[in-house]
């Protein structure tokens, strides 16, 4: 006997379809229809199921309800549904619950859809949200379908309340929820094969911004933010019609049909490789975008929630307690300066009180040192902020230099820091060149970060110990830290040598950054030669004496230069930040047994490079 939801996968997916062009265009439109879809599916397939019980069938006190994507009205075109059959324990017996959960699961499961189901009394479902955190967050859309639908949303309605209730105590479960999450599944604007949902910045942040905005601890963002999560969802539907499959992973095997469909392939560039190729580098490039606009909002929207439970208890002075005049005032605010301007506050960098950013250019650069330096998030509104402060690639300064050197040398902070900062543009308004390898994915199947992503990653591993366990100078620390966030600045779009075009760009945007001659030299040398001493491993002996020869004699015969070149190195491969899942060649990422083969070489050239100075030395 055909059933109702027959075919409901195909059904759609066939009115998911692109246009005639390839393009999927009216995404929102499109995400309505599906829900009229399945849910006059539903309904249709319920009365069936109440008809086909006969005198057994209830007329109340049992109801079918929608949570998650389907509640949410986003449902993709092979998207699980999640649905729960609520009941009246004394309105309708156990028997008859089953009977009716047989008669509805069952032909779900024959239709093509995943089915996440359940069978649960109101008192179960409160149970189960105000244990089980992820059920609590799916349970603040609840789309009644059919049945009793006054139980529906009688249950519905007591879950929202004690999530209100609870919200401030679990606002902690909630962010250290959202944080393991991050470091498992890592950030979506700098992953080349990101999973859409769950990294940070995807869809499961969407449902985390509704949720605190539900609890009435935060207001909810709009404007861009909303249309951040429009397109994400367009992708993620892409992804689906891609793979015919319910992921969010995307992975290789989609990337072109995806970006196709997202309407970013050129069709006027001849070579299919090269559009290919461009078509994924612009998709990548284009989420990236969305990423950062959703997890912006996901950590204001958090500050903002903190923020208000932090305001709501009165802040008493100890000695108030023997002062009555005082009268049981709130105290005014601390601010606890760490650097000229800049401030800590309620466990964040804020402006201290009288700063300026229109009229002090070097401003974001102090907040950036000193929430670095302090291991502080710069608070979302000083980010807003500090985003107007009058920066320009050509109004360096030695002071914003050193304090730029300083931001690079903050090891693993850096790159929190970094990341917020270039959410309000900081670091392509001060190096233009940056905005050609910003949100680029890598060509290099072994490197799982994009570009942009993977310098700071190489700067974040520079250490001021050299190979030799002697500290690098002043000078030489510097060189090696602008070595690091400028190697691969060459790493764009038909370059083939990206070392030597990065050493191209080097000279102009250190000399903007007002780097003496010796400076500018020695960074260009480490950028154009950051390959060198891989390849060198990979393909010569270190008992060969003349390629440790040329290897020492292209570092200048300088042992310092090679130390950093090793450290670089080093640096680099270790940064790929490839998963188990993916390849990583004997040319390229870092191991043991990569370390002993790369030591080997460099050992062997800096023992040539001290031989070369001496004779020069003795010779002289």
């Amino acid at each position: 006997m055909a059933s109702a939801v027959d075919g409901l996968k195909a059904r759609l997916v066939a009115v998911s379809q692109p246009d005639d062009d390839g393009v999927y265009r009216d995404g929102a439109a499109k995400r309505a229809k599906r829900v009229d879809i399945v849910l006059e599916s539903l309904r249709q397939l319920w009365a069936d199921a109440i008809a086909s019980m006969g005198a057994d069938a209830p007329d109340h006190g049992v109801g079918l309800a929608a949570v998650g994507s389907l509640a949410r009205r986003q449902i993709g075109p092979c998207s699980d549904l999640d649905l729960v059959l609520i009941y009246d324990a004394h309105a309708i017996s156990d028997a008859n619950v089953t009977k009716l959960a047989d008669k509805l699961w069952y032909p779900l499961w024959d239709s093509g859809l995943d089915l996440d189901h359940s069978v649960r009394t109101k008192q179960q479902c409160e149970a189960v949200t105000d244990s089980d955190l992820p059920a609590a967050m799916g349970w603040l859309d609840v789309l009644p379908v059919a049945g009793d639908t006054d139980l529906i949303q009688s249950t519905s309605d007591s879950i929202l309340s004690r999530w209100r209730k609870a919200a401030r105590k679990r606002l902690p479960e909630l962010t250290d929820s959202a944080k393991e999450r991050f470091d498992r599944f890592g950030q979506l604007p700098y992953l080349n094969q990101p999973d859409i949902k769950e990294a940070r910045g995807g869809l499961r942040d969407t449902v985390l911004v509704s949720a605190l905005a539900t609890s009435w601890l935060a207001d909810r963002p709009h404007g861009s933010y909303d249309d951040a999560v429009e397109h994400l969802l367009d992708a993620r539907d892409c992804i689906h019609l891609a793979a015919n499959k319910d992921t969010n992973m995307l992975l290789p095997a989609y990337q072109v049909k995806v970006a196709k469909m997202m309407g970013l392939s050129d069709p006027t560039i001849p070579d299919p490789d090269q559009r290919d190729g461009e078509s994924i580098e612009n998709m990548q490039t284009v989420l990236a975008r969305y990423g950062r606009r959703i997890a912006f909002a996901l950590d204001s929207t958090a500050s903002r929630a903190a923020h208000s439970l932090t305001h709501e208890q009165p802040r008493f002075s100890f000695f108030q307690i023997f002062q009555p005049r005082g009268g049981g005032r709130r105290e005014a605010p601390r601010f606890d300066i760490i650097a000229e301007g800049v401030a800590r506050h309620e466990g964040e960098a804020v402006l201290a009180p009288g700063a300026d950013p229109t009229r002090d250019r070097t401003l974001a650069l102090r907040v950036a040192v000193a929430a670095a330096e302090n291991n502080l998030p710069i608070a979302p509104g000083t980010l807003t902020n500090i985003k107007r402060c009058a920066l320009r690639d050509t109004a360096w300064t030695p002071e914003s230099r050193d304090r730029f050197v300083r931001l690079l040398a903050t090891g693993p902070a850096l790159l929190r820091t970094w990341e917020e900062l270039d959410f309000v543009d900081i670091p392509g308004r001060l190096i233009p060149e940056w905005l050609g390898i910003r949100n680029r994915p890598s060509a290099s199947a072994a490197h799982r970060y994009t570009i942009d992503r993977h310098m700071v990653e190489v700067v974040s591993r520079l250490g001021r110990t050299a190979p030799t366990g002697e500290r690098y100078d002043d000078e030489h620390y510097t060189v090696l830290l602008m070595a690091g966030i400028l190697h691969d600045i060459g790493k764009r779009p038909r370059i083939a040598d990206h070392a030597a075009e990065g050493a191209r760009h080097v000279p102009a945007i250190m000399k903007r950054m007002k780097f003496d001659e010796k400076a500018i030299d020695m960074v260009t040398t480490l950028v154009r030669e950051h390959l060198t001493l891989s390849e060198f491993a990979s393909t010569k002996s270190p008992d060969d004496e003349q390629a440790t020869t040329e290897l020492a004699a292209r570092l200048g015969n300088d042992p310092l230069m090679l130390d950093m070149l090793f450290d670089l190195t080093r640096a680099d491969g270790s940064s790929l930040g490839a998963t188990a899942g993916e390849q990583i060649t004997k040319k390229y990422g870092w191991s043991k047994w990569r370390a002993s083969l790369v030591g080997a070489m460099y050992g062997a050239a800096r023992a040539d490079a001290v031989r070369a100075r001496r004779t020069r030395t003795d010779a002289q």
